[in-house]
């Protein structure tokens, strides 16, 4: 009998091992099959970008189209004026609702503010574009910098409002106390202990939020629109890296297509940076977790 349980459990153990073994091979699959696309698209950007990147490309306008040469220069530093018009919009809005969230978030009203955060996470950047088209476009008349980096503020918030509530939330409640205790008042405790404590998460809903805006056209084409010259005035038309791929994409001229990949390996680039740099900011969450 002893024998007999000592081969069943054997064929039992060999069973739990060739299951182990194959949710392991199958996980490795989807990891692959996650990781390989982004491979090849990565790899078609760099092999297709990489001769379209020159001295020109970053100091110089763009040619009429159909004319080879030029560069986007002007999209390039427009693209920089909307990011920071859409952080001075989304940034405020985002890292004080999510304090708020994360500090005052046990009533109706603050679970109403998050349904309607994650709604509007999922909301398409096209409809984004519409609703800021309407309220700000139709009225002024004009399409702006200003209606663009309202678009892209208005993207940015859920990311950081529900990235600072998930960080502020890890702050231990010691902190909190131990300020308190001292005589500070629970605003002060908030931004000179809490959020200190929780500035490397933050920091990283930052950087997530503004990689995802940098790389959007949608909303860009119906409210800052683009222009061939120079422009840095809020009030006008504002070129950008992403309306200038769409443009140039459409074209038929083999010039456009080569700065249009070039454009996107300056987006790709930027994403990228900005991934690494949310990632180095995220260690000192780990360490006040820890």
């Amino acid at each position: 009998m002893s024998a007999l349980a000592a081969r069943r459990a054997g064929l039992q153990q060999l069973r739990r091992r060739a299951a182990n073994s194959t949710m392991w091979f199958v996980a490795v699959l989807c990891v692959l099959a996650a990781i390989l696309p982004l491979g090849f698209v990565l790899y078609y950007v760099l092999a297709q970008g990489a001769s379209g990147i020159n001295l020109d490309f970053f100091t110089k306008l763009p040619k009429p189209v159909g004319e080879p040469g030029g560069g986007m220069a002007n999209a390039i530093v427009g693209s920089l004026i909307l990011v920071g018009l859409a952080s001075l919009v989304g940034l405020p809005v985002g890292i004080l609702g999510g304090i708020y969230l994360a500090e005052f978030g046990n009533n109706r009203f603050a679970w109403t503010i998050r349904f309607l955060s994650d709604v509007l996470s999922g909301v398409p950047s096209i409809v984004v574009g519409i609703f800021i088209w309407a309220m700000v476009v139709v009225p002024t008349h004009r399409l702006s910098g200003m209606a663009g980096g309202a678009a892209l503020g208005v993207m940015m918030i859920p990311t950081v409002m529900r990235t600072t509530e998930e960080l502020v939330r890890l702050v231990p409640m010691s902190l909190r106390e131990a300020s308190l205790s001292l005589g500070a008042t629970h605003r002060r405790t908030v931004f000179k202990v809490v959020l200190v404590a929780a500035r490397g998460g933050v920091v990283t809903g930052v950087l997530l939020a503004v990689s995802r805006i940098a790389g959007e056209a949608a909303p860009l084409l119906l409210t800052a629109g683009s222009s061939p010259f120079w422009s840095t005035r809020i009030d006008q038309p504002m070129p950008s890296l992403p309306v200038q791929i769409f443009t140039y994409a459409i074209q038929p001229y083999d010039d456009c297509h080569r700065q249009a990949w070039a454009a996107a390996l300056v987006l790709v680039s930027l994403v990228f940076v900005l991934s690494v740099a949310a990632r180095y900011a995220t260690r000192g969450r780990f360490r006040m977790v820890r």
